[in-house]
């Protein structure tokens, strides 16, 4: 039996057998995820609707800085959070540091610019069309943005798939903010990353296999919810 194939079975075998840490792994890793991809939603979302439908001065800045905040690079969005959660930091006091909860920040600094720049391109298609409708409708800038969640819902389940995606497959910034420690900030990516360069093949193979079933599962139930919205 090759080396591969040896490694897959083990890892099918790690699967079947879902011990207690390899349990916790999976369920951190969800949990940081779904909700830095959620957060990055709630705010991010009504955001990029504004940016669609409002017209200030420095609009054009902001849409540019957005867009290029969608190639920060994960270590640079770790450092920044490490410095603002670090005992010297303006947010020391608190705590975060090497938490689950530094983790969610930084997964949402990352994840948030994807949600704003795929909410704000199709809203500003659809204001195009329907801002003079709006305006002898006299609808206000809330009721505004409520009218493109409510045409484009499509592109709201873009962002939070696409959102959830650089979440959960997220190591550089995580590792920085949340120290890789055992059973408290260990997840999925990371601890591929880990078993990897120690050579536990089975172990990182396994996780990968998970890491990919829970990606489709989400995407599923996401599919899934939207459209029965949708048909109501």
């Amino acid at each position: 039996m090759s080396d591969f194939t040896q490694a897959v079975v083990s890892a099918f075998a790690l699967i079947a057998r879902l011990d207690p840490e390899l349990s916790g792994i999976v369920a951190l890793s969800l949990r940081v995820s779904l909700t830095a991809s959620l957060i990055a939603l709630v705010i991010g979302a009504p955001f990029g609707a504004f940016l669609a439908v409002r017209r200030f001065r420095g609009r054009q800045a902001v849409i540019v800085v957005t867009n290029a905040f969608l190639g920060l690079p994960p270590v640079v969005a770790g450092l920044g959070v490490f410095l603002l959660l670090s005992r010297s930091g303006p947010l020391g006091s608190a705590g975060l540091l090497f938490t689950p909860t530094a983790m969610i920040i930084a997964q949402s600094v990352l994840a948030m610019p994807i949600v704003v720049a795929l909410v704000h391109r199709p809203a500003s298609l659809l204001w195009a069309e329907y801002s003079d409708l709006a305006r002898i409708d006299g609808l206000s800038t809330l009721r505004s943005i409520g009218l493109m969640f409510s045409l484009g819902h499509g592109s709201i389940l873009t962002a939070f798939l696409a959102a959830f995606g650089r979440a959960i497959a997220e190591v550089g910034a995580i590792i920085i903010v949340g120290g890789n420690i055992a059973g408290f900030t260990r997840t999925m990516t990371t601890a591929i990353a880990l078993e990897t360069s120690k050579g536990d093949l089975a172990l990182a193979l396994g996780l990968g296999l998970i890491l990919l079933t829970l990606s489709i599962l989400v995407s599923t139930v996401a599919l899934v919810f939207v459209g029965r919205v949708a048909g109501k």
